[in-house]
């Protein structure tokens, strides 16, 4: 068979086609100094704008706005206020009694606060009640369940007050607050506290990491300095679109990660490349333009990859995972324009002072400081399939226990054991008898009024009581169990209010769990008497509209992602092989990195030195991260083709192309990974198990991309397709003829 062409070239391997980087440069050449105090202006003003950004932003965000669970828990707030408590307060006497005189008077006092305030409705209170399912089995510890009105900043403000008054130790006396707005609460003041740990740990040590890397004071402190610049422009840009819309306060994680993590890839890059040429040219403004043409080409193109994924996450309703499309474009643009205006500004002014104080004496040679991965390369070239192979291995047995995986949805076991919404959580699990934990809630508009009304209730609650998994049902017509009617100690409460009805469903099933997940299905699928439209809601509702919601449009968000990856690649390359390899690689480390998640966040391993709770994966994170960590590997798959194609282009032949195109990258890719993967493994510090997580998992998928895929599995299947990767069909060549970006010099 014939073998396709190799693409033609000039032979001087120039090109004036693709992105127009070096006319920015005569206006940065003549101002420097205007650019830079640009950008400290700029940067005071995101900074004094953002100085509230996290109190701005919303811990919530995970479910689907236009979920039945989520219509079906605003009609219960506007019609049965009782209906959804979200505030437990805990009142508890450690070896005591609840019905200690002093334990009454602290859960009395509580009470006469909440009495006080208009947006607090109290649902039930032990003292009161004496209901079996509010004390627990010691007897020395009784709830008080409070619903708090207003969306979701105003109750936990509301909440955060109460807490302010009543929450407490006084003598043996304790009272804790849980419930979902407290839980909030709590992962709010968590992620703010994480946020600023995880700087203290990230930044020293990426100094350091800066310092080994560039090799002198000057070249180091730049990439510091672009980085800070992106974090406090995204960190701006997010406080101004929360004016606008709902912005999740994870994204403050992703914009000080991201940002510092490509401000060193790109100053790396783009440096590494200046001082290359500088060798060649000792005329400053003269290497500048060679470097912006570029390695400035192959910038843009890189964060072009990046922002194609993170813009995937705008698909999905949820605003939790459209804040990360939000931070992470916003990181990209800042950065890129640092890189490509900031940095050239400052080695204008730095000059020949880049290498002054250097830490050791610097080997200038390109060959010195990069022949270790052209040695790597040579050696997988010449045996592909015998060194692809172990790596190929290694990253299935990796990705195997993602083969029983499970999803759930973030609950207070996220948050540390030490937490006190977490500690009464558990303790509602483990000491009370039923309280609803698994409980359904059933709400019906036009259910109708009357004696009518009654009959299709008891006729609808003994169909829900037959269900597997349902322990009772209780309605305006009374208590319902295994089909029959019930005699309960539940107080009497208000089930219709107008034509509005409800229903409350009692089990005792996990709610995040499959089970729990089967149940809320179940009872959506009973007929209800006369076809009367009902919403179903819940925890276990909402995992399932959750997993629903998210599953539906993962396909168009993969698809889009594919589609314009390829694209993107192709432009770059000309070849219709190479993108398809890049996307084969991503989803073989991704899965890997999955199987790894599970192991570790699902399975439990290593939760005794992360300090997690072994739950199911939280639904949105694995999308989350494969959207991240793809546009990641996708920027160091530029990094390595741009230089590949850069000498096929200038007349080398494959093996010499790709051993000096890693020879020319490996070394950025490896220190621009480590320097990243430092940013991410900080947040291993966080209390939040799913922000630990996605720290564990994106460095890891940073690290097997840098050390086995770009390094191994990129030259060996190279060398295995041989000139089949340049090929493409002809209509696509000539496309490519017309529309392609190449980085030569």
């Amino acid at each position: 068979m014939k073998s396709p062409p190799t693409r033609a070239a000039r032979p001087d391997g120039v090109t004036t086609r693709g992105p127009g980087t070096g006319t920015v440069l005569p206006f940065v050449a003549r101002r420097p100094k205007l650019v830079i105090l640009a950008a400290l202006l700029l940067a005071a003003l995101a900074v004094a704008f953002s100085g509230d950004v996290v109190g701005a932003l919303k811990t919530g965000g995970f479910d689907d706005v236009n979920s039945d669970a989520v219509r079906g828990r605003a009609v219960l707030a506007e019609h049965f206020r009782g209906a959804d408590p979200n505030l437990v307060i805990l009142v508890e006497k450690p070896g005591g009694s609840a019905f200690d005189t002093d334990a009454g008077d602290a859960a009395r006092r509580v009470v006469r606060r909440l009495a006080m305030t208009p947006e607090a409705s109290i649902v039930g209170v032990y003292w009161d009640d004496m209901l079996p399912q509010l004390v627990n089995r010691a007897g020395d510890r009784g709830m008080i369940l409070v619903h708090v009105d207003g969306d979701e900043d105003q109750s936990m403000q509301r909440v955060e007050r109460l807490h302010e008054d009543l929450a407490g130790t006084t003598g043996a006396v304790r009272v804790s607050f849980g419930g979902l707005t407290q839980i909030n609460n709590d992962i709010a003041d968590q992620v703010t506290e994480d946020l600023a740990r995880a700087e203290s740990i990230a930044i020293p040590i990426t100094l350091l990491l800066l310092l080994l890397v560039f090799g002198t004071v000057w070249a180091a402190g730049a990439p510091l300095l672009i980085g800070i610049f992106s974090i406090v422009m995204t960190l701006g840009v997010l406080r101004l679109l929360a004016v606008f819309t709902d912005v999740s306060v994870f994204s403050v994680n992703m914009a000080t990660a991201l940002g510092l993590g490509l401000a060193v890839d790109y100053s790396l890059l783009f440096v590494s490349r200046y001082r290359e040429q500088r060798g060649r040219d000792k005329d400053i403004i003269s290497a500048l333009g060679v470097t912006m043409r570029t390695a400035g080409r192959t910038i843009l193109f890189s964060a072009a990859t990046v922002a194609v994924a993170l813009c995937s996450l705008l698909v999905f309703p949820q605003y939790f995972l459209r804040s990360f499309a939000y931070a992470g474009i916003a990181v990209v643009m800042a950065t890129v324009g640092a890189a490509l205006l900031v940095l050239p500004a400052l080695l204008v002014l730095l000059g020949d002072r880049i290498d002054k104080w250097p830490v050791w004496p610097r080997n200038r040679t390109a060959g010195g400081d990069t022949a270790f991965w052209g040695r790597v390369a040579g050696h997988v070239m010449r045996r592909p399939a015998l060194t692809a192979a172990p790596v190929v291995l290694v990253l299935l047995v990796l990705a195997l226990p993602f083969t029983h995986v499970g999803f759930g949805v973030a609950d207070d076991r996220v948050l540390p054991k030490h937490a006190e919404s977490r500690t009464v959580a558990d303790s509602i699990r483990g000491e009370f008898g039923g309280t609803g934990n698994g409980a359904a809630v059933i709400v019906a508009e036009h259910w109708g009024h009357g004696p009518e009304a009654v009959i299709r209730a008891a006729d609808y609650a003994t169909r829900l009581s037959r269900i597997p998994g349902v322990q009772r049902v209780d309605s305006m017509a009374g208590s319902f169990g295994g089909g029959t009617a019930v005699v309960t100690a539940a107080p009497p409460m208000a089930f219709i209010a107008g034509e509005t009805a409800w229903f409350s469903v009692l089990s005792n099933l996990e709610p995040y769990s499959d089970a729990g997940a089967d149940l809320a299905r179940a009872l959506r699928a009973a007929p209800v008497p006369q076809g009367v439209p009902v919403l179903v809601t819940g925890l276990a509702a909402q995992l399932v509209d959750m997993t629903g919601s998210i599953g539906d449009r993962l396909p168009v968000a993969l698809v889009l992602i594919a589609c314009t990856t390829f694209a993107l690649l192709f432009l770059l390359t000309g070849s219709v092989l190479l993108p398809i390899k890049a996307l084969v690689l991503n989803l073989l480390t991704m899965s890997a990195v999955f199987g790894v998640a599970v192991w570790v966040f699902q399975d439990g391993h290593l939760s005794g030195v992360l300090g997690h709770t072994a739950t199911p994966l939280a639904v949105a994170m694995p999308v989350l991260l494969f959207c991240v960590a793809f546009g990641l590997s996708m920027d160091y798959e530029v990094f390595v083709l741009s230089r590949i194609i850069e000498r096929h282009g200038q007349g080398a032949d494959l093996h010499t192309s790709v051993v000096d195109g890693l020879s020319r990258s490996g070394r950025v890719i490896s220190a621009a990974a480590a320097i990243l993967s430092v940013s991410f493994l900080a947040m291993l510090s966080s209390g939040v198990s799913f922000i630990q997580f996605f720290g564990l998992c994106a460095s890891l998928a940073i690290i097997l991309d840098a050390l086995l895929v770009r390094p191994v599995l990129v030259p060996a299947l190279m060398r295995l397709a041989g000139r089949w990767n340049w090929w493409a069909p002809r209509p696509l060549r000539a496309l490519h003829d017309r529309l392609g970006l190449r980085e030569q010099s």
